[in-house]
């Protein structure tokens, strides 16, 4: 292993995952430590404690003393300052506003529960805090407005200390806080040149698409995210239960993953005619509505767990196309996407979403891109390369990929269709249910 390494590590919902990467950009060590005391937080509340032995845990993991950590995660997440208790984005206060609105009631839920004494922080602030870094400071993207009452506001990939050594972690590391996983993983995805978008995969998924932020989508780029790149934002966002809901349908059949995705590639593309709604949490982008739930339709008495399971990866394929599709009545052209997270570990699911997307899309080699975007925030601390909004197209490095090229059909086209409908149809029953909301 090369003598100077930096990690960057990912606070996600069901476990920590840490990456080692070189000058260079190689990734030369990558971990992963799930939390076994964790039970899901349905509701949104965690422990912190349960995050800070995982990010320990995976960083062991590595085999490395990296110079400098970077850490990120899943957000909107507020934790208390004491320590006590988090609220995660999937917590129902705030859930139908904007990051902003659903910090500040998070705030207030915390401050009902704890007493007016306690101040917010943005995860991964205080995980660097509780290692030995600066308690006082929130991480900021570039772009972005700080969150009042969540420190000092820093650029992101800004050293906040070094660490102690008191929970099991190298001491003497540089402490560098990043920001949320989509930010992390389009950085990492280099997402900064029009056109270009990721997918993140994982739990949720969805569809993040690099435009111009001024001229002809200058208004649309004021609902988008700042890249890393000054003058680029990203337009789209993130769907509800992409990657949950194949775990659901896993846990459901008691068969692992790979085991039905071994079944599903014997299905004949369109599998036939069974359609899923993977809205099991609800659907984010593009309706924006949590109150939907999974639905499936077209089931007969012969229909067997593997046309369920491509119903379902299809079904992950259209809902991203469905962001593309509501993009494009905008102008905004789709050429190519970067996938990552587990479900881009499928040949099989990643072909498929090249097929429905119709571009081509990139596999990194590197499993975990929102570590890999906290470890560039570390190797930016030291000066490796420049800070997210202080560089432009090609200053830092990217893993290396592999391509899947699209081969569209039209039962993927007549598919889409369907998908779409069928999602308003559900939309409308939804409303007639709820007359007086």
């Amino acid at each position: 292993m090369p003598a100077e390494v930096v990690a960057g590590v990912d606070v996600g919902s069901s476990a920590a995952r840490a990456v080692a990467i070189d000058r260079d950009g190689a990734v030369v060590a990558s971990s992963r430590a799930p939390y076994p005391a964790h039970d899901g937080s349905l509701a949104g509340e965690v422990d912190p404690a349960v995050w800070l032995a995982g990010l320990v845990a995976a960083l062991d993991g590595l085999g490395a003393r990296p110079l400098a950590l970077g850490a990120g995660g899943h957000g909107p997440t507020t934790v208390a300052s004491t320590g006590e208790l988090a609220l995660t984005f999937r917590h129902p206060a705030g859930a139908t506003e904007g990051p902003v609105g659903q910090h500040a009631a998070h705030l207030r839920v915390l401050r009902d529960r704890l007493g007016d004494h306690v101040e917010p922080r943005q995860m991964w602030d205080h995980l660097l805090a509780r290692l030995g870094g600066d308690p006082s400071t929130q991480s900021m993207w570039p772009g972005e407005e700080p969150l009042e009452g969540f420190g000092s506001p820093i650029p992101a990939g800004t050293a906040v200390g070094t660490s102690a050594g008191d929970h099991g972690e190298p001491e003497g590391m540089t402490l560098v806080p990043g920001a949320n996983d989509a930010y992390m993983t389009s950085w990492a995805s280099a997402i900064d040149t029009p056109g270009r978008a990721f997918d993140p995969g994982g739990k949720t998924g969805g569809l993040g698409v690099a435009i111009r932020a001024e001229g002809e989508h200058a208004e649309i780029a004021k609902f988008g995210m700042p890249s890393h790149v000054p003058g680029v934002a990203i337009v789209g966002g993130p769907v509800a239960s992409h990657g949950a809901m194949m775990d659901w349908w896993s846990a459901v059949t008691g068969r692992p993953v790979a085991e039905l995705l071994d079944l599903a590639a014997d299905v004949e593309p369109g599998s036939h005619g069974v359609m899923v709604l993977p809205f099991l949490e609800g659907e984010r982008a593009p309706r924006w509505n949590l109150g939907l739930r999974a639905e499936i339709t077209g089931i007969g008495a012969e229909t067997g767990v593997g046309v369920l399971t491509r119903a379902l990866v299809e079904s992950t394929a259209y809902g991203l196309a469905h962001i593309a599709r509501d993009l494009a009545g905008h102008g905004i052209a789709l050429e190519r996407v970067v996938s990552s997270g587990g479900p881009a570990r499928s040949p099989l699911w990643t072909s498929i979403k090249a097929a429905v997307l119709d571009v081509p899309v990139d596999v990194p080699d590197c499993d975990e891109m929102s570590a890999y975007g906290a470890a560039l925030a570390a190797g930016a601390a030291l000066g490796w390369w420049p800070r997210p909004g202080e560089g432009v197209p090609g200053d830092w490095p990217m893993p290396e990929v592999t391509t899947y090229e699209p081969k569209p059909l039209e039962v993927y086209r007549k598919g889409l269709d369907r998908f779409i409908e069928l999602g308003d149809e559900a939309v409308a029953r939804l409303e007639r249910s709820q007359p007086n909301e």
